[in-house]
C-alpha cells in the first residue's frame, strides 16, 4: 500500500482528505510545515500533500527543505492552496512543488493526480 503524507493544519481539510484516501492508502499527518518536514524524512511517503498556508513554517518553506534533502528530494510533493492567486503554480513550482491543485480540491482531479505521481 503506497503512503501519502498529508500537510495541513485545517482539521476538517486533514478529515476530508482522511475519508477520501485511507481506503486505498496509508495516511500520515502532519499539522504544520516543520512537522511536515520531519515526517518526509521519517516516514518517506510515496507522495506528500502540502498545504501552503500553515503555521511554524509555511509549505512554501517545508517543500524547499524536503527537496534540499537528499533522502526526501525525490517525493513527489502536489501543494495543495485555498488561496489561489495568480503566479502562485509558478511560485509553488519554483520552491519544489511537483504538482498543484487549488481548494475545494476536485476529487476526480486529486485521484488523477495520484495515480500520476504514484505509477
Amino acid at each position: 500500500m503506497k503512503t501519502i503524507l498529508i500537510v495541513e493544519d485545517v482539521a476538517l481539510n486533514r478529515d476530508l482528505l482522511t475519508q477520501l484516501l485511507e481506503d486505498e492508502y496509508a495516511l500520515v499527518m502532519a499539522t504544520d510545515g516543520a512537522m511536515g518536514v520531519a515526517m518526509a524524512a521519517s516516514h518517506r511517503p510515496d507522495v506528500i500533500l502540502m498545504d501552503l498556508s500553515l503555521p511554524v513554517l509555511d509549505g512554501w518553506e517545508a517543500t524547499r527543505r524536503i527537496k534540499a534533502d537528499a533522502g526526501t528530494a525525490a517525493i513527489p510533493v502536489i501543494a495543495l492552496t485555498a488561496n489561489a492567486m495568480s503566479g502562485d503554480e509558478e511560485k509553488a513550482r519554483a520552491a519544489g512543488c511537483d504538482d498543484y491543485m487549488t481548494k475545494p480540491l476536485d476529487e476526480d482531479l486529486l485521484f488523477e493526480k495520484l495515480q500520476h505521481w504514484l505509477e
